[in-house]
């Protein structure tokens, strides 16, 4: 990931400071909290002095009591399941599923009951939980790092919500828990504690839904999102010395999937490459690519391409795994001109 810590000596925004990712998200819980106390956490460990295992927690139960912050048994279909009870009765329950690969357990919950219930009620009973999880740790193996977020995107009712900075993250669990909708929260433990900038130190809010270009080009577009941001980002650069200029989008959100900016900057630059760390076959970038040829087909100079991860179960080690990487993207690129 790119550093984006400000340069030695630089000054930070008024009203901001330096926070990691993990940082940033214990802020918004902490202010979200202090502004509405139907607002609770739930999972494993996330009470002190633990406060998470990614810390993300932090504090919480110091400051609002185990009444708010409640420790749980090894359960995940027993954790989501409460979230559902308490939203249904008025409550908005952040609910932590310590690794993605555990949300299987949950599904049931989350996908056939939190995400439909508005629908199914005409707008009366909503069950607006927020669900948090945690992908990317390769080094635990095949059970523990699958990235699954195309799963959720498949079901209609619930927000997916993937940031690549402290700032978005931030930004977008405080607007997701304002939501009517569930949402899920993918935070990437590469992210974590990596990446510093300048947050906000108040209440901040990022849209859901609106992507952020990043970088601006005229060849070729690069659509991301997550850690493959950093990875999009330093391709632009190594293909801008052989005079390749290459747009990057950061969607921050999958669902709402912001098209109209990805077909916009498309239909300028002719050319498109989805890079992301979930596996290629049948991962989110099928579906924009998808989109777009169907949209842009007479428009584009070559076919929209895809760059994930190898369709196999994750390896232990992180060099076998076929992530997107930086060559991979540059080679991507040129095999469009």
């Amino acid at each position: 990931m790119t550093d984006v810590r400000p340069a030695a000596g630089a000054r930070e925004p008024s009203g901001t400071t330096t926070m990691t990712m993990a940082a940033a998200l214990n802020s918004a819980f902490h202010l979200a909290m202090e502004n509405n106390d139907r607002i609770v956490v739930l999972g494993e460990d996330v009470a002190d002095p633990i406060g998470g295992v990614f810390k993300t927690s932090k504090g919480l139960s110091t400051e609002f009591g185990e009444q708010r912050v409640r420790a749980t048994p090894i359960s995940e279909q027993a954790i989501a399941g409460a979230a559902v009870g308490l939203a249904l009765g008025g409550y908005r329950p952040i609910a932590e599923i310590m690794f993605f690969d555990f949300i299987t357990l949950a599904m049931d919950q989350i996908l056939n009951h939190a995400a439909k219930f508005r629908y199914m009620t005409g707008g009366a009973t909503p069950a607006p939980i927020t669900v948090t999880t945690t992908v990317g740790s390769s080094h635990f193996g095949a059970q523990h790092a699958q990235s699954l977020e195309a799963w959720f995107m498949h079901t209609p009712g619930i927000n997916v919500l993937y940031p690549a900075t402290p700032a978005d993250a931030k930004g977008l669990i405080a607007t997701a828990l304002e939501s009517p909708d569930p949402s899920l929260l993918i935070q990437h433990s590469g992210l974590l504690y990596s990446v510093k900038e300048p947050v906000p130190v108040g209440v901040h809010k990022v849209p859901l839904g609106v992507a952020n270009m990043v970088r601006s080009g005229t060849d070729v577009t690069l659509i991301t999102y997550g850690t493959q941001l950093g990875v999009c980002l330093q391709s632009a650069e190594t293909l801008a010395e052989s005079g390749l200029e290459a747009e990057v989008i950061d969607l921050r959100t999958l669902v709402p999937l912001d098209f109209a900016t990805i077909e916009e900057s498309v239909e300028r630059t002719r050319r498109a490459v989805v890079v992301h760390e979930a596996t290629e076959f049948v991962g989110p970038g099928a579906e924009i690519a998808a989109r777009l040829n169907e949209k842009l087909f007479s428009e584009l100079l070559a076919p929209v391409v895809r760059v994930g991860a190898a369709y196999t179960p994750v390896p232990f080690s992180r060099s076998l795994s076929g992530y997107p990487t930086v060559d991979k993207v540059v080679a991507k690129v040129r095999g469009l001109f």
